[in-house]
């Protein structure tokens, strides 16, 4: 029998260490693959594409999504050629109430949220692996670019991917550690070409299939006007750093921080210098602008820390991901009051609250946070040159 890294080993395992399996499939080539590789590597896999909206003919088409009628055609013609039973189950209520009511809800209080790191948390991790165990599944496998480590105690850690470019530890990082137990990530140690190339040789019509991307419950691409239609309209101010008006807005919620088009403001900044969005405050509906260097951020706080094994004890030196593809900055983090302390060794630029704030040691996963403050660089010290 053939395994991959990671392979979750229960504590009473099936003979010869056959696992019962329920492979996610999306409709797209990296979950088909991984349930064909569990399937070779001797375990009883069943396929599960979830369905995520009442009436997915409102979810994009073609190969932008991830929750099509096209998707799950897909998903079910790669599980006949793989030869594994296959079932859709509706989490379409689920889906609802802790993505995209949520997604509505962030924006409504000021911040930026994530919706497909969400989706990762509560969908295709929470609520596919709380169904899973209970119908008497050993494991969860999907097609994420990640790596589950077992240790010499027993223990499991989560660590990068191989190919830097698809790595999605970043997405799997707000999870604590007890989905790894049941984790399986067979594409862990394998690039995209390859997994392209693979699917190809397996006969998977999905091989050339583009990868998902965008939102994939907003239809027509256009977030704000998404929005708009749940939150109304509301005007408001935009103002400089020193308060002065400048132009106006229908909704605060239009805006996240860092954002530079879109502001249609009408007069240049007295540098001639453009601005960005530096603040977004829902209790006065007015948003805040300025230019790019009042975006570098000092430091930040983030609640709701999750940890990917034992906690550490006192400050600790890390690097720090802020966005899902974003590159890696030194830090320094502590929990501290239950909230997560990170001070950065140089100041990041365009840090909004609601995103999350992920630590590495190396390429393992420490763990994470909901970043829920920032300290930004004074005037003064924005002046400075920055030693290089």
């Amino acid at each position: 029998m053939t395994d991959f890294p990671g392979a979750p080993d229960p504590d009473a395992p099936r003979p010869g260490g056959r696992l019962r399996v329920l492979a996610a499939m999306s409709g797209g080539v990296d979950s088909a693959v991984a349930a064909a590789r569990a399937a070779e590597a001797g375990h009883e896999v069943t396929g599960v594409h979830l369905a995520l909206s009442a009436n997915p003919q409102s979810f994009r088409t073609g190969a932008r999504g991830c929750c099509t009628l096209e998707d799950s055609r897909d998903a079910r013609r790669a599980a006949d050629v793989i030869g594994i039973p296959f079932y859709v189950w509706d989490l379409a209520e689920r889906f609802r109430e802790d993505v995209v009511d949520d997604f509505v809800a962030e924006y409504a209080a000021g911040r930026t949220p994530n919706p497909c790191l969400r989706c990762n948390e509560k969908i295709k991790f929470a609520a596919l692996l709380d169904k899973a165990l209970a119908l008497g599944f050993d494991a969860v496998c999907t097609g994420h670019y990640a790596t589950v480590v077992e240790c010499a105690d027993g223990s499991r850690e989560l660590h990068r991917g191989v190919d830097a470019g698809k790595d999605q530890s970043y997405v799997l990082g707000v999870r604590d550690a007890h989905p790894h137990a049941h984790a399986m990530f067979p594409l862990g140690d394998t690039t995209k070409d390859d997994i392209r190339r693979e699917a190809e040789r397996r006969g998977l019509a999905v091989a050339g299939k583009p990868d998902s991307h965008d939102i994939c419950f907003i239809a027509d691409g256009d977030t704000q006007g998404f929005l708009a239609r749940h939150l109304g309209t509301a005007e408001g101010d935009i103002v400089d750093e020193d308060g002065n008006r400048l132009g106006t807005h229908t909704g605060a919620y239009g805006y996240t921080v860092g954002q530079r088009k879109g502001l249609r403001i009408g007069r240049p900044a007295p540098d001639g210098k453009p601005r960005f969005v530096l603040d977004i405050s829902p209790v006065t509906n007015t948003v805040t602008v300025g230019p790019a260097e009042a975006l570098d951020v000092t430091a930040l706080t983030g609640i709701r820390p999750r940890w990917c094994g034992e906690p550490p004890a006192g400050p600790g030196r890390y690097t720090a991901q802020l966005r899902a593809h974003g590159d890696e900055t030194p830090v320094t983090a502590e929990l501290a009051d239950g909230e997560l302390k990170v001070a950065f060794d140089r100041p990041v630029r365009g840090i909004a609250p609601g995103q999350a704030v992920v630590l590495y040691d190396g390429t393992r996963v420490v763990g994470s946070a909901t970043i829920a403050t920032t300290v930004r660089r004074t005037r003064t010290a924005a002046a400075e040159p920055t030693a290089p």
